[in-house]
């Protein structure tokens, strides 16, 4: 009778497993989840890295598809002393009626456009007038003014990604391009050469900058609003028949 009741618990064994097949998919399911708790994680490959320079522009890779970004040339030289014949022509002349007679003024425009912050114009001409009497009245000559000016020639080559005196030069020649090893030197150099600029050529580079912000940046007082116009109807007249 034991014998017999074995032989019939194994059946009843061997027909449920028959009968549910599902058991061995989610054994399957279950193990395959233990192997992926258990598979090592795979890190992903590390980004690839990129030099930058001062004004975020990168070094060797400047777009997304990894074309070099190339420097923006200046609007006009830097003894252009009348500008550019082109819709600026008066402004130009401006500029260098400005440059000529009240360099100090022609300063603080150019400091106004370049950060409309209030007070900016005052803040820049009168610091410029004071070194520029102090500089006439000790030396005979403005050599206090370049030392305090220079700086915003360097900030607009960054801001519109400019060419500046030494890459130009690099450019033409090849001559110095041997001695700079990464991007912070040649911006070093560059700025070397912005304050060279300013102390030899002061009012050329004056004009040069009013010219090259006038023609990208609007005057911080030029609010411009788009006006409305609405006109009335026509008169209507109803016809008779």
């Amino acid at each position: 009778m034991a014998g017999e009741d074995n032989n019939r618990e194994a059946r009843r064994g061997n027909d449920h497993e028959e009968s549910s097949p599902l058991l061995q998919v989610n054994d399957t399911k279950i193990n395959s989840k233990v192997d992926t708790k258990t598979a090592p994680i795979v890190p992903p490959p590390a980004a690839e890295e990129y030099g930058w320079t001062a004004d975020g522009l990168p070094v060797s890779n400047g777009s997304v598809i990894g074309e070099p970004i190339g420097r923006n040339q200046w609007n006009s030289g830097l003894f252009s002393c009348f500008g550019r014949n082109d819709e600026f022509c008066s402004s130009d002349l401006e500029v260098c009626l400005l440059g000529s007679v009240a360099p100090c003024v022609l300063y603080g425009t150019n400091a106004e456009r370049l950060g409309s912050a209030p007070g900016t114009f005052s803040n820049h001409c009168l610091t410029y007038s004071g070194l520029y009497f102090i500089g006439k009245s000790l030396f005979g000559w403005n050599c206090l003014a370049p030392w305090f000016s220079y700086s915003s020639r360097s900030a607009i080559r960054r801001k519109f990604n400019l060419e500046g005196s030494f890459e130009a030069m690099n450019r033409s020649c090849g001559c110095c391009g041997s001695c700079i090893e990464d991007e912070m030197q040649r911006e070093h150099m560059e700025t070397t050469c912005d304050f060279v600029t300013h102390v030899l050529c002061h009012t050329c580079a004056l004009c040069q900058e009013g010219r090259e912000l006038r023609r990208k940046v609007l005057h911080p007082g030029f609010n411009a609003q788009s006006t409305v116009v609405v006109l009335p109807p026509s008169e209507q007249t109803m016809g008779r028949k």
